[in-house]
């Protein structure tokens, strides 16, 4: 299985992505995108045997794509990309040449980590851009999912408006190279105000 893109996050360290492997990989993957969770997944009921069957459609379908993240070398979410004018907002929105679609999944854990998800989707978005053909990315989350907008919003997603499908309703929205760049620009200056008044607070504490 290969990896195809490494991001080193200041905090938290090494994330990757690797080509998933339906049946090596359909255990693990069955307990993430069926726990609590992950309700808005849509796999809440499937048995191992549909969780697999549905990720070699997407390994073979020619518009869609899976892989495996890894988080300093442990199993820890899954990204799909795929062409959103032939897969899940087909005759539902504006496409544009250069468009991807993204949809990702963190791992449950009983001891989440403050600022994981943020990595973990800002290692998305950044290897989508890394291909010069990627111009926007898209997505389409539930509108109910109220934490994956925020998210969206934090790395540069502008809501389009909302579609309907035929599973869901979901909240269009977008965001281009620039405002990516912009956002996590953004972040790391904001990281670096923290930073600095937590040290002028460390260095006038009593000793």
């Amino acid at each position: 299985m290969t990896v195809v893109f490494t991001r080193v996050d200041d905090r938290l360290g090494e994330f990757a992505l690797r080509t998933l492997d339906a049946d090596a990989d359909a255990a693990l993957l069955h307990a993430w995108v069926t726990h609590p969770k992950a309700a808005f997944w849509l796999m809440q009921d499937a048995d191992p045997a549909q969780v697999t069957e549905e990720y070699r459609r997407i390994a073979a379908h020619p518009h869609h794509d899976a892989y495996l993240g890894l988080w300093n070398g442990r199993p820890a979410f899954l990204a799909e990309r795929y062409d959103p004018a032939r897969v899940e907002l087909v005759g539902l929105y504006d496409a544009q040449p250069g468009d991807v679609g993204m949809h990702f999944l963190c791992a449950p854990t009983d001891a989440p980590l403050h600022g994981f998800t943020r990595a973990v989707i800002t290692t998305v978005m950044a290897w989508l851009f890394a291909d010069p053909a990627t111009h926007r990315v898209v997505v389409e989350p539930d509108v109910r999912n109220t934490a994956v907008h925020a998210l969206n919003a934090a790395v540069g997603f502008e809501v389009v408006g909302t579609v309907t499908k035929p599973e869901k309703e979901a909240l269009l929205s977008v965001c281009t190279r620039a405002k990516f760049h912009a956002a996590v620009d953004q972040a790391a200056t904001d990281q670096a105000a923290v930073d600095r008044a937590a040290a002028t607070r460390t260095e006038g504490a009593p000793a």
